[in-house]
């Protein structure tokens, strides 16, 4: 089966074009990088020609407000039309747990545009939504610093390594439209400012991490399940969080 993998050159994407080759399918990487550019259409027709299953896990070079919400509804919406003219029988899309929590989050908001674009459109659908990854920690956590502290919430917090997330990515796109959305987690949820501060501790960085109810994730003041999925909803990936963490130290 052909499957095209928007974004398929980054983080996610390169992972999941490996597993599904690993399962002898014909998935073929779509990206800037290799002529396709879902935000202006160039490349779109002939990278969709017989395709199945078009699986998008692409990402906005910009989180600027405008930029991002641009990206997201524009880029859908031309690969919408893509697929709809190539005869694509299933498009899934990979987003975020507690989009819907987070009105105040330009990037949250355009992932929710982005997903109502899709249930609204004319492809059947998957939505993977998938909590923060283990790769993103040392970045949120930069993000959080002012000087040589970092102010976190002490909100649950269950993140979830890239590779689980791509083989959920995988398992929706082998599996058929589901017309609704799926979520994947990590096996365990922690305090957000205690897992920072193990993972700081274990990288030797010197930030002093300190629980503040009233610090902002990327603008947005969190309540205590703003990121975790609801009780029972998500399936819970293998990778816990200590043992990537051993492995990345």
């Amino acid at each position: 089966m052909k499957i095209v993998v928007i974004g398929g050159t980054g983080l996610i994407g390169g992972k999941v074009v490996d597993k599904l080759r690993e399962r002898g399918h014909d998935a073929a990487p779509a990206s800037p990088r290799t002529g396709v550019d879902t935000l202006t259409g160039e490349g779109l027709a002939p990278a969709l020609a017989d395709a199945q299953v078009v699986v998008d896990v692409s990402n906005s070079p910009s989180f600027e407000e405008k930029a991002v919400m641009e990206f997201f509804t524009t880029s859908t919406r031309n690969l919408l039309a893509a697929e709809a003219d190539a005869g694509v029988a299933h498009h899934v899309a990979l987003s975020i747990v507690g989009i819907d929590r987070l009105p105040d989050n330009g990037y949250f908001r355009a992932k929710v545009a982005q997903e109502q674009l899709i249930t609204q459109g004319p492809i059947p659908y998957s939505i993977v939504r998938a909590t923060q990854f283990f790769e993103f920690v040392k970045g949120i956590a930069d993000a959080a610093a002012d000087g040589d502290t970092v102010r976190v919430p002490p909100v649950l917090f269950q993140p979830v390594a890239a590779d689980d997330v791509a083989e959920a990515v995988c398992r929706a796109a082998l599996e058929g439209p589901l017309k609704g959305v799926t979520e994947v987690a990590g096996p365990d949820r922690f305090r957000f400012d205690e897992l920072i501060a193990d993972a700081l501790s274990a990288w030797n960085d010197p930030h002093r991490v300190v629980a503040d109810p009233h610090a902002r994730y990327f603008g947005s003041e969190l309540a205590e399940r703003s990121l975790v999925p609801d009780e029972g909803r998500a399936r819970l990936a293998e990778t816990r969080f200590d043992d990537w963490l051993r492995r990345s130290s």
